[in-house]
């Protein structure tokens, strides 16, 4: 599995292509890469399908504009598209995880021509705008308790914290994001402590050592090694364009009617922190959601910590819309 350098239009992308076949786009989140897709691609090569795993804007390889509209779901969207045409790709299955999930609805509603099926992991389709901007719901949030969308926001602080310590931030965040952990025991602390503003490293818990059943060692050094060199900014301006995604969104509700699936771990804080409805008005949205999947003792990296499942579900969903 080896990535390569495609540039578009003078955005320079990172990516992994492998295989021939109908496409598949896998879309990560943070604080991902596209090699956070690897247990999949090799079972969809062998399923007969061409993968296409990018790192996103602002992440590894791929460039990190300094403008925040340029993190937004649309124009993500729309970069993704001309990637897609300098790969000679038509059509394909679209699949997201964390803020790839909203990125791939995205493409799904504003580019529905060139989306085949749509899968979701981890993040259900959030039809309604929220009915304040997003950055004074974070800031109401964090009076309560740290929260890490609120302490994101500010350009600086979490910039300088994370890229000094990215192998503890990255081993931290995974551990605490898995189905081993509750990750909402972080709410127990404040935001600010004796005066002190807290970082995320005070506050997220400390990781058993690698290995462990989902994530090795040298899964880790390639990690570290990305954002060393590519620092943490980048994936932190997709939390900064909330505002504008939130403005972009629309007060109406948009149905999603394309082919789809749902995949999220069972310990995933992401469906708390989204709702007890949300996957019921997920469904009411999405006429043609065919699979709504959870699994047991997971938590938010899936593809990780249950990466045959998912690739056999993905097989399956792509396989039958192939045929």
């Amino acid at each position: 599995m080896r990535s390569r350098q495609l540039r578009v239009a003078g955005f320079d992308w990172n990516l992994i292509d492998e295989g021939s076949g109908p496409a598949i786009l896998l879309c990560h989140g943070f604080p991902g890469l596209g090699y956070s897709w690897r247990r999949q691609i090799a079972p969809l090569v062998t399923a007969g399908f061409r993968v296409i795993a990018p790192d996103m804007p602002g992440y590894g390889g791929t460039a990190a504009p300094r403008d925040l509209i340029d993190y937004t779901y649309t124009s993500v969207g729309r970069r993704l598209i001309g990637l897609l045409d300098a790969l000679n790709v038509e059509q394909a299955i679209v699949v997201g995880h964390d803020f790839g999930a909203p990125t791939a609805w995205t493409l799904a509603l504003e580019h529905p021509s060139r989306v085949a099926g749509l899968a979701l992991l981890s993040m259900p389709y959030a039809p309604d705008r929220i009915p304040v901007r997003p950055s004074e719901a974070f800031a109401h949030m964090a009076k309560k308790h740290f929260f890490h969308f609120e302490y994101f926001l500010q350009p600086g602080p979490a910039d300088a914290e994370l890229d000094a310590n990215p192998r503890e931030f990255l081993t931290r965040i995974h551990h605490a994001l898995s189905g081993s952990y509750r990750y909402l025991d972080i709410w127990q602390h404040p935001s600010h402590r004796a005066g002190h503003r807290l970082g995320y490293l005070d506050v997220l818990p400390e990781a058993p050592p690698l290995p462990w059943s989902w994530l090795t060692a040298a899964d880790m050094d390639v990690y570290e090694h990305a954002y060393r060199k590519a620092g943490f900014t980048g994936g932190l301006n997709w939390y900064r364009a909330a505002d504008l995604n939130w403005e972009r969104q629309g007060d109406r509700p948009r149905t999603l009617d394309v082919p789809a699936m749902f995949l999220c771990g069972a310990n995933d804080p992401v469906l708390t922190i989204a709702g007890a409805g949300a996957i019921t008005r997920m469904r009411e949205m999405m006429p043609r959601l065919y699979t709504v999947e959870t699994y047991d003792g997971a938590g938010h990296f899936i593809q990780m910590e249950r990466a045959d499942e998912v690739s056999d579900a993905l097989v399956e969903f792509a396989t039958t819309l192939d045929r």
